[in-house]
């Protein structure tokens, strides 16, 4: 394969290089009357183009252009421009070179000036007012732009690509400038902001689109625009960025962040959950393949009309992200580096030893003469540590007119707050593309891999969990130096010992490749050709020493895992674009097939070694007691193929309607034989009302557009590939001649009508700008109803073979408005203030959990599981009620002996609640209203970045507060500092209740970054900039636990029917400070 890929380059590299010609493009010109310079404004306009000239040569064109041409190319206007005249033309790699014509009669009198020297004017694209301190770059030459916007580069004479970039402004480039010693060239820009600009390319399925004509809720996010911070997962970059994305995160650096857009519309875990992502026009590509600074844009597909391209896949939306690719342009080389140190961000306030101390004096109540060391320790601070990270990215970037090529590498070292936790990783990625005929042939080839190594804590939960009721009065280690223990308590165990006693490697490998071919084809036919082959290969190693006390009995126990995964895809496509007149259409058609296979491994465990120092490394060592079984895993190999057939079709009337169709038609071996296929439309329509004649005169708007999309689309993802099939495992063991031996029966029942969720969606939104473009408002709503829900349903074995049936029922909806605003409050010529408010508000709703045949009206959820407490459920699903909606009971307060209490189902008080018939409804762990307000001050070289998070209306279960809060054991347990008033006698003081269900609303400052940008040192250095950030520095919350952003992902990720539960094992978040540079050669 590496002999392969090699050959491929220097083929791809040793095609002959043709510059680029004539796009092809049609349109129709109106002349009347116009200037030259007026000529190159409407060409801009029409084609694209950028000019290229000496200043003088401009003045020896001394006539009117007066005509009109219907369906021309550029090359057919620019012949009947300057045919004829004493300028002649060349098109160079999208530029057009204008120079004085040697066998024309110049024009006498003509001046010629004797300086090089590349000069002009940048100004905003919106306002038209000059920017300051704008980079203009000319090969190894950099200066600034001046008060008035103005510059003068002076270089000698040759061929330039021209560089001209600014923070908040998207990047400019003009290929082949040439300068001579005749008179100075000339180039006038104007800047569109990043992201802003209507005439912005937007990432859609299987294409690109202006922003301008897109008839979809699509947000986009541009990486200027990216959160700062120690990030193991580019989806933390969109945190708060984008109104009704959803996203949480522990403080783990080997935990994933769950993501919901737009409200849960499943009830299965996991990825069924969350959006599906496409990584360079590649479907569900590896995350994990892609480092934060490689991304150059993420657009988020919000509604049914952008998703339902990508069919069985898209309910929850699509997340695309395009990652930084070369430019026709010379070698730049960027370094991006931070180094960060991270500690716990807020703690629970357990008490120290002298309050038990007085705890237990005021209450008459001593403890046992063991637990009396005279210690006081933090276990919090015991367990957890002040965590160095680093992170590296080094990229080159470059090409010809008809070569272009990137690379990258980047290393991230992120070490957890929790001892003995933390992720090592490495990734690479390259790719090429070669264009050749005229620009009518592209060959692409891009790899990507990454290597990462992650460091684990077996039974992290309970370790969680004994660091907050451990007493305070032992030591870690006694004089002899063996850990403190006390086994004879229940789940009471030295964190430090598990934390030191245990631990577990994860190696990752994870590698892509795509090779891509795109050929234009005559009539405005363009065929696209992707394929893509991606592998993974897991190796996990989990060993527990001889001191491991949750393993008591046993000199060591180890475990060995190695499993591979394979994905491989074939997207194939037609496009044909034409533009007649004011008619715009552009119609896709394509096929797309896909394989994916998991489970392909083996698992190995063994116990009883002579040392512990080998760990897992040797694990044939072991000698195993006689009644030891060992553990082969469930080497449950899987494969699940996925084929599609789809098509889309946009028109456009004058720019100004919009109208756009798809369909897609899949199919999965994962569903029943008789539902194997689904159709998936969608149909939108947007009216940009701002080009109509009547609101020409008007002043207040400066862009006005309608859209309205209604579509469906299905939910393959999260899927066991087996689900709709019988299944057969062992079922248990019988005594056969002198031995046991394992009974094999079925342990899935099988469903031939098992078919998809299916969500359809209705969206309809404004997009606007006021103020000549200052303030850009966006404003959507949504309904979103999904249908076929998969649960698994209690069924008799009479009937079937597992007392367990998948099937489809029920439906949820989801209902929101979403608000979007962006705004320049302030520009002058040295400062700008620019603000970003997004605002979401989302009402689910489980509509039903039944259909004809299978009948439920609730299902209990989320039971923490705490001592004392098996059996008890704090949430509820029941049709007409949200997701994580709290089912619990209802605290009465505590009666005169200060005993908790509590109302039954008729109102009553009792001490003794029943479990499900005196829960009560306790409110909903959804927030009404999430807020996302981010502020980007610039003065000159210095940058500031100020980002604040909000939620409103969500509670949460504190269900570790209740497991802490145990009066009546504070003998054996350490209380928190709550429990200061509490009694002794309070037996029931821990038992789950609304008392614990607590308001989560919060006000965070997430993040704050100041920088400065330096000027160029020495000649070949473009910039650097050096910055400083601050990651959750504050929050403002009646929230008593750790943090009141839980994961959406419930009790045991990745599940998601049991959002807002805080159940002991939330791994810290963490208050993060870097210091970083990002330097460019």
């Amino acid at each position: 394969m590496k002999k392969l890929l090699l050959l491929l380059f220097i083929v791809l590299a040793a095609m002959p290089g043709l510059y680029a010609q004539d796009s092809g493009k049609k349109a129709t010109v109106h002349f009347k009357h116009s200037s030259l310079r007026q000529a190159f404004v409407e060409l801009e306009k029409q084609y694209g183009l950028n000019f290229s000239y000496n200043e003088s040569n401009i003045g020896l064109y001394d006539k009117d252009i007066n005509f009109s041409l219907k369906d021309a190319t550029a090359s057919q206007v620019l012949d009947k421009i300057f045919g004829g005249s004493p300028l002649t033309w060349t098109f160079k790699g999208g530029l057009v070179i204008l120079t004085a014509d040697p066998n024309y009669q110049k024009k006498p009198g003509a001046s010629h000036a004797t300086s090089e020297v590349l000069t002009g004017t940048i100004t905003d694209g919106e306002t038209a007012e000059p920017i300051q301190g704008v980079t203009v770059r000319a090969g190894d030459h950099t200066v600034l732009t001046g008060a008035d916007g103005g510059y003068s580069l002076p270089l000698s004479s040759g061929s330039y690509t021209v560089t001209i970039s600014h923070v908040g402004y998207a990047v400019r480039e003009t290929h082949g400038v040439e300068i001579s010693a005749t008179a100075p060239t000339v180039i006038n820009l104007a800047l569109n902001k990043a992201g802003t600009d209507l005439g912005e390319v937007v990432v859609v399925g299987y294409g690109r689109q202006s922003r301008k004509a897109l008839t979809s809720a699509i947000s986009t996010v541009q990486n200027s625009e990216f959160n700062q911070g120690n990030f193991n997962n580019p989806a933390q970059l969109l945190q708060g960025k984008v109104a009704g994305l959803t996203i949480s995160r522990s403080g783990d650096p080997n935990g994933e962040p769950t993501i919901i857009l737009r409200g849960p519309s499943t009830l299965r875990p996991g990825a069924a959950q969350e959006p599906f992502y496409v990584i360079d026009e590649i479907p569900g590509a590896d995350i994990r393949l892609v480092a934060p600074d490689d991304i150059a844009t993420i657009e988020v597909l919000k509604d049914a009309s952008a998703t339902a391209i990508y069919g069985t896949r898209a309910s929850n939306g699509v997340i695309m992200i395009t990652t930084k690719k070369g430019r026709q342009a010379q070698t730049l080389v960027n370094y991006n580096s931070y180094v960060s140190a991270e500690n716990v961000a807020r703690k629970i306030n357990m008490m120290n030893a002298s309050q038990l101390k007085a705890y237990l004096a005021k209450n008459s109540l001593a403890l046992d003469p063991s637990d009396v060391q005279g210690a006081n320790t933090d276990w919090q601070k015991a367990v957890t540590q002040t965590a160095v990270s680093q992170n590296h990215h080094v990229a080159l970037s470059g090409g010809s007119n008809n070569l272009t090529y990137n690379a990258a590498v980047n290393y991230f070292d992120s070490k957890g707050i929790m001892k003995n936790t933390g992720l090592n990783r490495l990734i690479g990625r390259a790719g090429i593309e070669q264009r050749v005929l005229n620009n009518h042939l592209r060959l692409g080839m891009f790899v990507s891999t990454s290597t990462s190594n992650s460091d684990l804590l077996p039974d992290q939960a309970i370790i969680l969990f004994n660091m907050l009721r451990y007493l305070p009065t032992v030591p870690v280690k006694q004089a002899d130096g063996t850990y403190t223990e006390n086994l004879q308590r229940v789940q009471y165990y030295n964190p430090v010992s598990l934390q030191n006693n245990a631990w577990q490697n994860l190696k990752n490998k994870t590698t892509l490749l795509n090779g891509t071919a795109q050929v234009i084809l005559p009539f405005g036919f363009k065929y696209d050709l992707n394929l893509t082959s991606q592998s993974g290969q897991d190796n996990s190693g989990t060993y527990y020493t001889s001191q491991y006390t949750l393993k008591t009995g046993v000199n060591g126990q180890a475990y060995r895992s190695s499993y591979e995964s394979s994905k491989k895809m074939i997207e194939t496509f037609l496009t044909f674009a034409r533009r007649v007149g004011d008619h715009d259409i552009n119609v896709l058609g394509g096929y797309s097939w896909q394989e994916d296979v998991t489970g392909d491994g083996f698992q190995a465990s063994n116990q009883n070694f002579p040392t512990d120092a080998l760990g897992y490394n040797n694990i044939g060592l072991g000698s195993p007691a006689g009644n030891y079984r060992n553990d082969w895993g469930s080497n449950l190999y899987q494969k699940l193929r996925l084929i599609s057939f789809y098509t889309r079709a946009k028109y456009s009337f004058k720019d100004r309607y919009l109208l756009q169709l798809s369909l897609r038609r899949d199919a999965s071996s994962a569903f029943g034989v008789n539902n194997r296929w689904a159709t998936f439309p969608s149909a939108s329509f947007a009216w940009r009302a701002i080009d109509e004649s009547f609101l020409k005169s008007q002043t207040l708007f400066s862009d006005l557009k309608w859209r309205i999309s209604y579509g469906i689309t299905g939910n393959s993802l999260g899927f066991d590939p087996l689900i709709s099939k019988v299944q057969y495992s062992t079922v248990g063991a019988f005594y056969y001649n002198g031995n046991f031996v394992n009974a094999i029966g079925p342990s899935q029942n099988a469903n031939p009508d098992l078919k998809w969720e299916k969500t359809a969606m209705f969206n309809t939104g404004v997009d606007f700008a006021l103020l000549k473009g200052s303030v850009k408002l966006s404003i959507e709503y949504y309904d979103k109803k999904t249908t076929d829900l998969i649960w698994y349903y209690p069924v008799s074995t009479i009937q079937y073979f597992v007392n367990v049936y998948t099937a489809n029922v029920g439906s949820i909806s989801n209902k929101g408005f979403e608000l979007t605003i962006d705004a320049t409050p302030v520009k002058t010529a040295s400062f700008q203030w620019v603000t970003s408010l997004n605002l979401a508000h989302n009402k689910n709703k489980l509509v039903s959990l039944s259909n004809n045949v299978f009948k439920l009206d609730s299902i209990f959820e989320a039971s923490p599981g705490g001592q004392g407490q098996t059996g008890s459920y704090v949430q509820i699903l029941k049709s007409g009620k949200p997701v994580g909606e709290f089912f619990t009971f209802s605290y009465a307060g505590k009666n005169a002996a200060g005993v908790t209490q509590f109302y039954d189902a008729t109102g009553k008080i009792t001490l003794a609640p029943q479990n499900f018939v005196d829960y009560h409804y306790a409110g909903d762990a959804q927030p009404k209203v999430q807020i996302g307000w981010g502020n980007t001050f610039t003065y000159k070289s210095f940058d500031l970045n100020i980002f604040v998070r909000a939620a409103l209306g969500s509670k949460v279960m504190d269900a570790t507060l209740a497991d802490l809060n145990r009066p009546d054991e504070v003998t054996n347990y350490n209380l928190p500092v709550f429990s200061t008033n509490e009694s002794p006698k309070d037996i029931s003081a821990y038992i789950y209740s609304n008392r614990y269900v607590e308001n989560a609303s919060y006000l965070r400052l997430d993040y704050v970054t100041l920088g400065y940008s330096f000027p160029s040192f020495f000649k070949g250095m473009r910039g650097l900039r050096i910055y400083v950030a601050g990651n959750n520095l504050v929050i403002i919350t009646g929230y008593r636990g750790i943090d009141p952003e839980v994961s959406l992902s419930g009790l045991t990720p990745p599940a998601g029917l049991t959002p807002g539960v805080d159940n002991k094992d939330y791994y810290p978040r963490t208050r993060s400070f870097l210091l970083g540079l990002n330097l460019d050669f």
